[in-house]
C-alpha cells in the first residue's frame, strides 16, 4: 500500500519507517526542512535501538521517502497518518489540537479523492467526529483512529510484535482495508481488534492511565517499605505473580516521566472535566507522581545530612527511561535545578550525550564517560537504569572514600554494597547504614 504520515516525531518515524520494512511505500512528511534533509542522509533526529538501520535500509531501496511536499504525498498516498504532536496545554491540562487540526485542514484543501485519514496522535474522545465535521463536504474520506502502543527503547519490537491492534471506526468497511495493512503482523500472532472510533480514541487513554496507576501503587508501597523494614522487590514479585494483577509496571523507582504518562493522565482528566465525570483515582496518580519528584529530592538532601552547598553530586542517566533520549518529566529536571539552587556542584553522564536542557544551569557539567564523571562524587544518583550501569565498581572509580550511593532503580544487591562497606541508599528497601 501507499501510505503517508504526516510528522516524523517519534510515532510518525518509527511507525512510517517500519511500515515502510514490511512493504509498503510510505512518505514521511514533516515541515522542518532541516529535519528531512537529514533524514535523507540517513541521521535520525531521536535516539531508538536499530532505527537509524531500518532508516537505511528502506531509504536506499525507495520504499521510505522523506518530504516536505505535503501535497505530493497525499495525493500518492491512499492512507494518511496524522501522526503530529498534541501536547498539554501551558494553563491547563487540555490538550492542544492546534497541530492535529491544522493537519485536517491542509488534506481538505489539497484532494477530493477517496482516502482513509488515520489518527496516530493521541486525542480527546470525539475529536475524530469534530474532524469528520470539518470535513462534511469531502464525502469520500473516512476518518478512524488507529492509536499507537510504542514504547521508547523498545519501539521497533513492539511495532512488530505487538499485543494488539486498535482500530475504531464508525464504517466497518474500512476495517478490511487495515486488516490488510496490518496483516503482516497478524500473522505473527497480534490480535486485530475493532470498534467504534470513540471507542478507540479512549482506550489509549485508559490504558495508559491504567499503567500510570500501577506505578504509582507499587512507589507508594515502598515508600511504606521504607518505613517497614521491608524490601519493595519482595512485594513486587509477590503480587506480579497473581496473574490477575501481572509483574509488569510494578517496579518501584522515580516518578513516572516521558512523552505519553504525563500527558496522556492529564489529558484523561481533562476529557472527564468536560463530561462532568470526576476520574477521583487518576486524579491522585497525577498529584502522587507529582509529590514524588519532591519526594525524593528531599531525601537525597537527607542522605547528604542537609549539607547540600558544594556537595559534588553526580547524576548517572538524566533522561526518563533507558534506551531513549526523551527528556520530558524526567525526575533530574527537578533533581538537578533544585540541586544547584541549593550550592551542589552537578556531574551528569548520560549515553545520549549532553542536554540542552541544562545549559542555563549553575555548576552543572556534563561527561562523555562514567569515570570523570564520578572520579570526585560525595554522591551518586543513579537516575536511569542503563545497562552500563549496572556493574560499576564504585570503589575502584570514586577517590573521595566516603561517597554515597542513592539508587532509584534498584540496580544493586544490597548485601553485596554492605559487603562492600558502601554507603548505599535505594528505592523501598531499608539503608544499609
Amino acid at each position: 500500500m501507499k501510505l503517508c504520515m504526516i510528522g516524523t516525531g517519534y510515532v510518525g518515524l518509527v511507525s512510517g519507517t517500519c511500515f515502510a520494512d514490511i512493504g509498503n511505500t510510505v512518505y514521511c512528511v514533516d515541515k522542518d526542512k532541516i529535519k528531512i534533509e537529514k533524514l535523507n542522509l540517513g541521521i535520525s533526529p531521536i535516539y531508538e535501538p536499530g532505527l537509524d538501520e531500518l532508516i537505511k535500509k528502506n531509504h536506499s531501496s525507495g520504499r521510505l521517502i522523506f518530504t516536505t511536499d505535503l501535497a505530493k504525498a497525499v495525493k500518492n498516498s491512499d492512507i494518511i497518518f496524522i501522526c503530529v504532536g498534541t501536547p498539554t496545554k501551558k494553563k491547563s491540562r487540555s490538550v492542544d489540537l492546534n497541530f492535529f487540526f491544522k493537519a485536517i485542514n491542509q488534506i481538505s484543501k489539497i484532494t477530493n479523492d477517496k482516502k482513509i485519514i488515520v489518527t496516530k496522535s493521541t486525542v480527546p474522545v470525539g475529536t475524530g467526529d469534530l474532524a469528520e465535521k470539518k470535513l462534511k463536504r469531502k464525502k469520500n474520506f473516512d476518518i478512524i483512529s488507529n492509536p499507537e502502543f510504542l514504547r521508547e527503547g523498545e519501539a521497533i519490537r513492539d511495532f512488530r510484535y505487538p499485543d494488539r491492534i486498535v482500530v475504531g471506526s464508525n464504517n466497518k468497511k474500512v476495517f478490511k482495508i487495515m486488516k490488510s495493512l496490518y496483516q503482516p503482523l497478524i500473522n505473527k500472532g497480534a490480535k486485530f481488534f475493532t470498534t467504534k472510533r470513540r471507542g478507540a480514541e479512549l482506550i489509549k487513554y485508559a490504558s495508559n492511565a491504567f499503567l500510570a496507576t500501577k506505578i504509582t501503587f507499587i512507589n507508594e508501597i515502598a515508600n511504606l517499605c521504607e518505613k517497614t523494614n521491608i524490601d519493595i522487590e519482595d512485594i513486587s514479585l509477590g503480587m506480579g505473580s497473581d496473574v490477575r494483577i501481572g509483574s509488569r509496571f510494578l517496579r518501584a523507582g522515580p516518578a513516572y516521566g516521558g512523552s505519553c504518562f504525563p500527558k496522556d493522565t492529564k489529558g484523561l482528566l481533562s476529557i472527564a472535566d468536560k463530561y462532568k465525570i470526576n476520574l477521583s483515582i487518576v486524579k491522585a496518580v497525577v498529584k502522587s507522581n507529582q509529590d514524588r519528584k519532591l519526594l525524593l529530592t528531599k531525601r537525597i538532601i537527607n542522605i547528604l545530612g542537609n549539607k547540600l552547598k558544594n556537595k559534588k553530586i553526580t547524576f548517572l542517566g538524566v533522561t526518563f527511561k533507558p534506551n531513549t533520549d526523551d527528556m520530558r518529566d524526567s525526575n533530574s529536571l527537578v533533581m538537578i535545578p533544585y540541586l544547584s539552587k541549593k550550592g551542589s556542584k552537578i556531574s551528569y553522564y548520560d549515553p545520549t550525550g549532553k542536554k540542552k536542557e541544562f545549559n542555563k544551569i549553575k555548576n552543572c557539567y556534563f561527561y562523555d564517560n562514567i569515570k570523570k564523571s564520578c572520579e570526585n562524587a560525595d554522591l551518586i544518583i543513579l537516575n536511569t537504569e542503563w545497562d552500563e550501569f549496572k556493574s560499576i565498581d564504585f570503589k575502584k572509580l570514586i577517590k573521595n572514600k566516603k561517597f554515597k550511593i542513592y539508587d532509584l532503580r534498584n540496580l544493586y544487591n544490597i548485601e553485596e554494597m554492605r559487603r562492600k562497606k558502601i554507603n548505599y541508599h535505594s528505592i523501598g528497601r531499608s539503608s544499609t547504614n
